[in-house]
């Protein structure tokens, strides 16, 4: 049965992804190839063709020194190196080539983005075992029974299976997860508890049915969608702004877009910005399409990672819903690239290799001919200015779908409210969240901080608790009864005295937190349901859907959250947000803060009232006459976008500069001063090109797991050629011992 299964779904894959075939040049035995691999190498190197032969863009396994590595053919090899030393390639491998457009892609982003070019190919092959022949495999699954007895080992290992549902484990991975040996999971095995499953190790997905369950859409929706529609049946690279306020249903116009694409026989790719947002938009897309499509995210099993890696290359995945790095897959036949919230911070990489998602899907979607749709309530100032120029075309969805009618906005000047010290939320919003709940409402009150309190201090002596290896300080989770480090994850348990005085019983928590947040609701409100929405307190993508659908089905009366609620949850019964401190995020230097405070207090607000019932948002604020506060309230987007804009023109910043921040590190603070003013003295390749350079100066947390961090700013006129300058100033040091440089082309942050 399994048989016929797998070769139904490949037959349909092949049937629907089976046009543009290309044909790569080949090499026949004996001939040089140039070979990229993994290794941190800044060269190719060339191998001689394997018995058969192989194509540019071919798979490889070659050696390199005692090693076998992953490598990639990229052409002929350049025959400058003795021919009798050069090494034949040990085999190719048994996956689709790697497609010329795919390599084109790979080079650009390494060149926009200053990364070395093997370290863009460790980002394209991120799935374990490609090299691995096909063959059949055990994997393992949740089965009927229950265990003659519990033990703490075979609760881990149910655990595990519960939280990845239906998906599949090999023992290995099992075993790892669960922290038990495979013996815990064959005794599961015999008892039934478990189900071991013979599978060919990687299946294509079922078809999906561009026809299956279409919705019924307003006139506004109609018309968005067939203009993406048309963009799509055009076969031409484009990029639409899909601007609609929240609750229009951007996501039934832009799925529509979808089914267009599968009609076309190619393939689609959805870039969501939290894996939290998955499940919930993995049943939609499944009620829509009938079948579920392939899921690339930080919480997927390393089995399926390697299936999906490998199906998306031969056509066996129609459509991927994904993270950020969903982007690198070796798509077959890719028409459509959907960035959902394509303002959200997430989708800028800010360690490793530093690439913003929504720029990277630009820019991939030009070299293949396809069509990026960038979906939004509240458009990045960057989309918002190319679509006002011209570059990008422009769709806008103004009602919310149905009955629902946009929140009513107001503040609350928390400048005279009657509010002890250690209290966080009004009277005038504990009275609007009493009146929500007795009428069997749901209110959410946010707040933007993780834990319970920001800051730990001594009241004997004033020190501040901060983590041993970072500049920061300590946040105490109290759920957990530890102190956590935000930049490093340090955590270690919350102390009776004083690390710095030795003092007991003197540490008091400064500030409010989710956490301090949920205690206070509950003193307030005691007997409302609460629940507390925040990612650090699930432990799996599963629990954290079951959270948010016990939400959405009334299970609480009270909502406390981070920006986790903000990114497309919708909560039927939910019509009053609190905002607890509106103002926290237009503090600091940030140049995009006014920008993220807006998209965030409109993004949250938009989770009030979107069923029958109108919605409120009430904001807590001390600057109630802040330009921002004001257009939050007034909801001017428009102007608001064009102020900001023209602040941004006149400081020639971006999206009307350009931006490259260096990043220095190492654990001798010296060291990098030193090298920071030899990169400030010799900026002559800079001022060729009218470049300033700024620094350098510690970074804003000037220590993250005992790295000593400086930064400089490189600042230019729009039309620059910033990485060429950049690549040609740091040229010229050598880095020496543990000092490490990073360059990140359009900074997102400057911590």
């Amino acid at each position: 049965m399994l048989a016929e299964t797998w070769l139904h779904c490949l037959f349909c894959s092949t049937l629907a992804l089976g046009a543009r075939v290309q044909d790569p040049e080949f090499f026949e035995q004996g001939q040089l190839v140039a070979v990229l691999t993994t290794q941190p190498l800044d060269r190719f190197l060339d191998y001689k063709a394997p018995e058969g032969g192989c194509f540019r863009g071919s798979f490889v396994e070659v050696p390199l020194g005692p090693r076998k590595v992953l490598g990639v053919v990229w052409g002929p090899g350049r025959g400058d190196f003795d021919i009798a030393k050069i090494r034949p390639v040990n085999r190719v491998l048994d996956v689709a080539p790697m497609r010329d457009e795919m390599r084109a892609f790979l080079e650009r982003a390494a060149d926009y983005t200053l990364t070395p070019l093997h370290a863009m190919l460790r980002l394209a092959t991120r799935a374990p075992g490609l090299s691995d022949p096909p063959s059949m495999r055990k994997v393992y699954r949740r089965g009927d029974g229950e265990p003659d007895r519990q033990t703490d080992a075979r609760r881990r290992v149910l655990e595990a299976l519960n939280d990845y549902g239906d998906l599949a484990f090999t023992l290995k991975e099992l075993s790892e997860m669960a922290g038990v040996t495979s013996s815990v999971v064959k005794g599961l095995v015999k008892q039934g508890v478990v189900r071991e499953e013979d599978t060919p190790r990687d299946l294509p997905f079922f078809r999906l049915d561009p026809e299956y369950a279409g919705k019924d859409l307003t006139d506004e929706q109609a018309a968005g969608a067939e203009a993406l529609c048309a963009g799509v049946r055009s076969e031409a690279y484009g990029t639409t702004l899909l601007r609609g306020v929240t609750g229009s249903g951007k996501t039934e116009v832009y799925l529509e877009a979808v089914a267009e694409t599968l009609r076309k026989g190619r393939q689609a790719l959805v870039l969501l910005p939290e894996i939290a947002l998955t499940a919930e938009f993995l049943s939609r897309v499944e009620e829509r399409f009938g079948a579920k499509p392939a899921e690339w995210h930080s919480g997927v099993t390393m089995t399926e990672r390697r299936r999906i890696w490998k199906m998306v290359g031969q056509g066996g995945a129609q459509l991927v819903i994904g993270a950020r790095s969903a982007l690198f897959l070796p798509y077959q036949n890719l028409g459509l690239i959907v960035v959902d919230e394509e303002h959200d911070t997430s989708y800028k990489q800010e360690d490793g290799v530093l690439y913003n998602a929504r720029d990277m899907a630009v820019l991939r979607a030009s070299l293949c001919s396809a069509r990026v749709v960038l979906a939004s309530a509240t458009p990045s100032l960057e989309s918002w200015a190319n679509a006002e120029a011209g570059k990008y075309e422009k769709l806008e969805l103004t009602a919310r779908f149905g009955e629902a009618v946009l929140p009513d906005m107001r503040a609350i000047d928390m400048r005279v409210e009657d509010l002890p010290g250690s209290r966080w939320i009004s009277p005038t919003l504990q009275k609007a969240v009493e009146a929500r709940v007795e009428r069997g409402e749901q209110a959410l009150l946010f707040i933007n901080r993780r834990g319970y309190a920001p800051v730990t201090i001594c009241r004997a002596c004033g020190h501040q608790v901060g983590c041993d290896d970072c500049d920061a300080r300590m946040v105490e989770h109290r759920f957990l009864k530890r102190l956590v480090c935000h930049q490093c994850g340090e955590t270690k348990p919350m102390p009776e005295e004083c690390p710095s005085c030795k003092v007991e019983g003197k540490l008091a928590p400064v500030g409010p937190g989710v956490e301090r947040l949920a205690e206070e609701a509950q003193a307030l409100f005691p007997d409302a349901r609460l629940a507390v929405l925040s990612s650090d307190l699930f432990g799996s993508a599963r629990a954290l859907k079951e959270g948010i659908n016990s939400i959405a089905e009334g299970g609480a009366d009270i909502i406390i959250g981070t920006q986790l609620v903000a990114k497309g949850h919708n909560f039927p019964l939910l019509t009053l947000v609190g905002v607890i401190d509106a103002d926290l995020g237009l503090q600091g230097s940030d140049l995009r803060a006014a920008e993220r405070t807006f998209q965030l207090m409109r993004q949250v607000a938009g989770r009030a009232g979107r069923a029958e019932k109108r919605g409120e948002a009430m904001l807590q604020t001390f600057q109630p006459e802040h330009p921002v506060i004001r257009a939050i309230l007034a909801g001017d987007e428009i102007n608001f976008w064009k102020a900001e804009a023209n602040e941004r023109r006149h400081a020639g910043v971006p999206p009307f500069g350009r931006m490259a921040g260096i990043i220095l590190s190492s654990p001798d603070v010296q060291q990098v001063f030193d090298l920071g003013n030899a990169l400030a003295r010799n900026d002559g390749a800079l001022r060729e090109v009218g470049a300033q350079v700024f620094g350098p100066a510690p970074a804003p947390i000037a220590r993250i797991r005992g790295r000593h961090r400086v930064r400089l700013l490189v600042k230019a006129d729009k039309g620059v050629p910033i990485q060429a300058a950049v690549a040609k100033w740091i040229g010229q040091f050598r880095l020496k011992g543990d000092i490490r440089l990073s360059v990140d082309i359009d900074p997102q942050s400057f911590y």
